[in-house]
């Protein structure tokens, strides 16, 4: 029994995944499959039957594909087959400004796609965008979850670590969290004035001052980057299989 606690009344469970033989011990995963305990303070985003509260935002072409669903207490998304679409979000009701997120992220061997978790983002209904920073949730290449992009149309970039465009090398990022390649991951979210944090399965990832940048002209002309929406997201023409669930957050004020 491995027990996860970082100073609140969260309460974790973890259970022993599995052993891998082959004449001799070749792998042992004792990882966390974690039941997170409401404790005071925090708000549950997800009731574990339905998407009530959440929203679903795209391009108008892909308005009757269903992609983002609600089913065995989590919240799934399945493109596998489809890759005909754009960008797909599912944004959660609310504002948000300082606040802690924490959800459990699941990813499938036959998925090829990308995911995200979107913060102090805006959905612009005229633009049919989501601007703002995105923790990237990428199961194909797990050094990039917990990592910072910024969608915001005016910057299109890692933000953490500090790159040109969207391409990223793994030896160009910080050494992230160890990602359970066939169970449940935590993701932890931090989000405190210009500062953006992230851990991975309790591991540090990102650790991002954005004085300049989630507070510059572009930022607040989307009123994003210190306030704003929380979604996932489906990336544009990606197949993904990934499941949420035990998504909820506590308001720092």
């Amino acid at each position: 029994m491995l027990a996860v606690s970082d100073g609140d009344a969260t309460v974790a469970r973890a259970s022993v995944l599995g052993l891998c033989w082959s004449g001799h011990v070749r792998l042992l995963l004792v990882w966390l499959a974690v039941s997170v305990v409401h404790a005071a303070g925090w708000e549950p985003l997800f009731d574990g039957k339905t998407l009530a509260g959440w929203r679903v935002c795209g391009q108008p072409e892909d308005q009757d594909k269903v992609f983002w669903q609600a089913r065995d207490g989590v919240i799934a998304c399945d493109s596998l087959g489809r890759p005909g679409h754009n960008y797909v979000w599912l944004v959660r009701d609310g504002e948000f400004s300082d606040f802690e997120l924490r959800l459990q992220v699941r990813g499938f061997a036959a998925s090829p796609g990308n995911s995200g978790v979107q913060v102090r983002s805006r959905w612009d209904e005229q633009a049919r965008w989501m601007n703002g920073p995105q923790v990237d949730v990428h199961p194909p290449a797990p050094f990039r979850t917990g990592l910072l992009y910024d969608e915001t149309r005016e910057t299109r970039r890692w933000i953490f670590p500090s790159l040109p465009d969207s391409k990223i090398d793994p030896a160009q990022a910080p050494r992230g969290g160890p990602w359970n390649a066939s169970g449940w991951n935590v993701l932890r979210i931090l989000c405190e004035g210009t500062r953006i944090r992230t851990w991975l399965n309790g591991t540090p990832v990102s650790d991002f001052d954005g004085e300049g940048l989630l507070n510059d002209a572009a930022h607040r002309a989307h009123r994003a980057g210190m306030s704003g929406q929380i979604a996932l997201q489906l990336h544009n023409r990606d197949e993904l299989k990934i499941e949420y669930r035990d998504v909820q957050v506590r308001r720092l004020r």
